[in-house]
């Protein structure tokens, strides 16, 4: 699906005007603004309920002048460039003196990415004759799932003459379905190249463009850049969720049929089948695929049709946890951080 050329020029002039902007990028659909009016930035914060010192990613055309943004650009940056831009991978650089401090959270660093979705590279080459930033977090509010479908952002700010966002624009359900890989490359003297998100782009890639093994993520890594993703309770639904061993899953199931708990369920292996526990009652049986990049496409949009049933529990059996998997099991554990004793406290009432 693709708006047509009216409709990109619509939205890169509201986005010149100081407006809000909900577009699709490969990952998730973005809430962009201006990357260089701190009132247009200021307004994305407002609309999404985000704490203030919480950077915002600027998304660049594959042309623009890096320059304006990085104060310094190294050879780890290019390398990663060349292998993975347009696509979802986000570099975390030294910030230029001249880009506003909000969108960076007040830190130092900036974080950039171009995009390969082909409606978010016509945006990004109509605004601004494809050197402006276009400052973009998810297109949700904060904390919650994040959106994969234009229909999932209106869904999340509705439709009323009371919406933040002036224009959105459609272009299909986002490919990839998980945030960007987030490289950080501003300590590469002192603690070289550190993930500090987990994505599509796996370690084992970035490795093998690097020619060095980066550093994974660590709470014990105090001098991290802050990033977007990176709070332990995010990506959450409404409804809590739980995550289980595909060994534990159907004597879960039981336990919650036996106390009468509705719960909605999503799945992937063959511990579970419909078929042959046919007793168990699942408000929602949602199976997903056993490809890690299938299943991230189908994450977000699952987790919200799961969310929809209003069912006491969402019941997720955990994926597995090679290279592979690390973005998604990021992603769940954190929208499942607040609901760790969630199953004890429904059994006992």
């Amino acid at each position: 699906m693709m708006p047509d050329i009216q409709e990109i020029q619509r939205a890169a002039r509201l986005l010149e005007q100081g407006k809000l902007v909900a577009f699709p990028t490969e990952t998730v659909y973005g809430l962009g603004a201006d990357a260089s009016n701190p009132e247009a930035i200021a307004a994305i914060f407002t609309a999404k309920g985000r704490p203030s010192n919480h950077p915002i990613i600027v998304h660049v055309a594959h042309n623009a002048d890096l320059t304006r943004w990085a104060s310094a650009i190294p050879a780890e940056a290019h390398l990663l460039i060349n292998a993975f831009w347009p696509g979802p991978l986000t570099l975390i650089l030294p910030r230029a003196d001249n880009v506003p401090a909000a969108v960076a959270g007040g830190q130092n660093s900036i974080g950039l990415r171009c995009p390969s979705h082909p409606v978010a590279r016509a945006l990004l080459a109509e605004f601004r004759h494809g050197q402006g930033g276009i400052a973009a977090p998810s297109a949700n509010r904060f904390g919650h799932v994040s959106p994969t479908t234009a229909q999932h952002v209106l869904d999340e700010f509705g439709q009323s003459t009371n919406n933040p966002i002036a224009w959105v624009l459609d272009g299909g359900q986002s490919d990839v379905g998980i945030e960007s890989t987030i490289v950080d490359l501003t300590r590469l003297e002192t603690v070289g190249p550190v993930v500090l998100r987990p994505g599509q782009i796996s370690v084992t890639q970035l490795t093998q463009c690097l020619g060095r093994m980066p550093r994974l993520p660590s709470s014990s890594d105090a001098a991290a850049p802050r990033v977007s993703g990176s709070l332990e309770a995010h990506y959450a639904p409404n409804t809590p969720l739980v995550l289980i061993d595909s060994v534990e899953l159907v004597p879960l199931l039981q336990r919650l049929d036996n106390a009468h708990i509705t719960y909605a369920l999503m799945h992937y292996s063959g511990h579970y089948s419909p078929l042959t526990h046919e007793k168990q009652k699942a408000m929602l049986d949602q199976q997903m695929p056993d490809h890690a990049d299938a299943y991230a496409h189908r994450l977000y949009s699952g987790l919200r049709t799961l969310d929809a049933k209003n069912a006491a529990l969402i019941v997720i059996e955990r994926p597995p946890t090679s290279d592979e998997w690390q973005g998604i099991n990021d992603r769940l554990r954190r929208a499942a951080f607040e609901s760790s004793d969630v199953v004890e406290r429904l059994l006992q009432r």
